[in-house]
């Protein structure tokens, strides 16, 4: 007759496999690579800071953003926590984290009001908005024209403003200025671009109330004849004639020499495949 084994015999019989594994794991965990915490542990603040540049200097971004991080905490509350807290930043923008790169300079001005490095985190701040290629800038794509989205713009030209309004003798206010002019150019040039699409699907209530917004929003700018266009022709497809003649005046005062004058908008306007 087959006999029971008892657990007593079972405890006997697979102790020594379960020690063994035990073994295993522990000398796993012994052998992991410390962290990178773990490996700065012992290094000065200015240790782990020239090791950040060093990476950065090399290309070696990802390399060099945690070890930025760790520096912040290490030297809290000194200037050189706020050096490695601005090099983070322009290391994520350099990396292409627009997102990051932001939030970081954002901390950065609520932080420190009165750092004397605030006029370049503001200015870091418009240009990395500015150089957002998912965003604004994205112009050619087959993105509907319409649901384009103008905030990264907005927050660049808003930066860019705040900068040269508290710090007007910056060294950096000068090309701010000159981004600011460029970013009212590029956001008319869209809004006029939205009004068009419009314009050319017969929406023509939407097409003049989005140039209606060009003209008031962005005076000045060379947008400004197309939009006047679009909302002179608009009236005309809605059969508006004083409002059409209205903005026809206001058109030839501004632009005598407008080719849109003459034709209205739509017979100066071709689908980008007529080369006739």
């Amino acid at each position: 007759m087959q006999k029971t084994m008892h657990t007593g015999s079972l405890s006997r019989v697979y102790r020594p496999a379960l020690l063994a594994g035990c073994m295993a794991v522990l000398l796993s965990a012994c052998s992991s690579p410390p962290t990178l915490q773990e490996k700065t542990s012992s290094w000065s603040p200015n240790k782990i800071y020239s090791e950040a540049r060093s990476e950065s200097s090399s290309g070696s971004l990802d390399q060099a953003i945690p070890l930025y991080d760790i520096l912040e905490g290490r030297a809290a509350g000194t200037p050189l926590a706020q050096q490695a807290q601005l090099e983070k930043a322009y290391a994520q923008f350099q990396n292409g984290d627009i997102a990051e790169a932001s939030a970081t300079l954002d901390r950065f001005i609520r932080l420190n009001p009165s750092s004397p490095a605030l006029d370049y985190a503001m200015y870091m701040k418009g240009v990395v908005n500015f150089n957002n290629k998912e965003g604004w800038l994205t112009f050619l794509s087959t993105q509907d024209l319409a649901e384009r989205d103008m905030q990264a713009a907005k927050d660049s030209f808003e930066a860019f403003r705040e900068l040269v309004t508290r710090f007007p003798d910056s060294r950096y206010s000068a090309d701010a200025r000159k981004r600011m002019t460029y970013i009212v150019n590029a956001m008319a040039k869209s809004e006029v671009a939205i009004a068009s699409y419009y314009f050319k699907r017969g929406a023509y209530v939407a097409a003049a109330n989005r140039a209606q917004s060009t003209i008031s929003n962005y005076q000045g700018t060379p947008a400004q004849e197309e939009a006047l266009a679009i909302l002179m022709s608009s009236y005309d497809r809605l059969g508006l004639e004083q409002p059409r003649d209205d903005a026809q005046r206001v058109l030839a005062q501004n632009f005598p020499e407008s080719r849109y004058l003459e034709k209205g908008y739509a017979a100066q306007r071709k689908s980008f495949w007529k080369l006739w």
